[in-house]
């Protein structure tokens, strides 16, 4: 998945992540791998989202994993993924 962060057109879907996991919330096996594909894509490419059919957990812990415990994401990158970055990719416009 890394190697697609070369092409400007691909963003990553961050969702699912915690399915990926062996461990209980929050999941800390997974944060490097997270931090992997946020790093390769940069946070105006890198979308939070889940899955909840089949999440090992409830939406808000899907929500603090991101908000919460990645201690690397904070600020304009934390707004970004959370959705923001999202809106721009579609071209919505969120001043409006």
């Amino acid at each position: 998945m890394v190697a697609l962060a070369k092409y400007p057109n691909i963003a990553v879907k961050l969702s699912g992540a915690p399915s990926n996991s062996t461990e209980e919330y929050p999941y800390k096996n997974i944060h490097d791998n997270i931090q992997r594909l946020f790093d390769a894509f940069g946070p105006d490419r890198s979308f939070w989202g889940t899955d909840l059919s089949r999440m090992p957990c409830s939406y808000r812990e899907c929500v603090t994993m991101f908000t919460e415990e990645l201690s690397w994401l904070r600020g304009d990158d934390l707004d970004l993924v959370m959705g923001r970055a999202l809106c721009n990719w579609v071209g919505w416009n969120l001043s409006e």
